[in-house]
């Protein structure tokens, strides 16, 4: 199965911001974790991470062309407030689970507004980096369960 992990603005400064938030783990040791998770399930995950906004829409694109079978986003602060992430992810028809790696729904009042949500096929916040791992195999699952 090919997957494709796009993470949005700050997610490269794990283990640098907020670490009360977002734990001590850094991006290098999320990365390693998401490849480990591949060799395990023997998938092929591509991880992109951008903090601009056209570049993420770009690459939800692009992945209706290049044999992508299953989006997992963590759209940062474009959650929020981003219809053009929406829109793209709304044109892509493969299993999309929206991640965060905070519990959403307990900190600002902003954070508990996600636009991105209602596009997608599962929403995992709050379960720390173990989320990602969580999001693979619900794509997984939804693969299995189409055949």
């Amino acid at each position: 199965m090919n997957l494709l992990v796009i993470n949005g603005p700050n997610i490269n400064f794990l283990g640098i911001r907020e670490k009360s938030v977002y734990g001590t783990k850094d991006y290098n040791g999320l990365l390693e974790m998401i490849a480990k998770k591949g060799e395990e399930t023997g998938c092929r995950i591509e991880v992109f991470q951008s903090n601009h906004e056209g570049a993420i829409i770009d690459r939800i694109q692009d992945s209706y062309f290049d044999e992508t079978e299953g989006i997992i986003i963590n759209p940062g602060a474009y959650t929020h407030y981003s219809y053009a992430i929406r829109d793209a992810l709304a044109s892509i028809t493969v299993p999309k689970v929206e991640i965060h790696i905070s519990d959403i729904t307990k900190r600002e009042e902003f954070r508990k507004v996600s636009v991105t949500a209602p596009v997608c096929d599962k929403q995992i916040y709050g379960h720390g980096l173990d989320g990602y791992l969580e999001a693979i195999d619900f794509c997984l699952l939804e693969k299995t369960v189409e055949k």
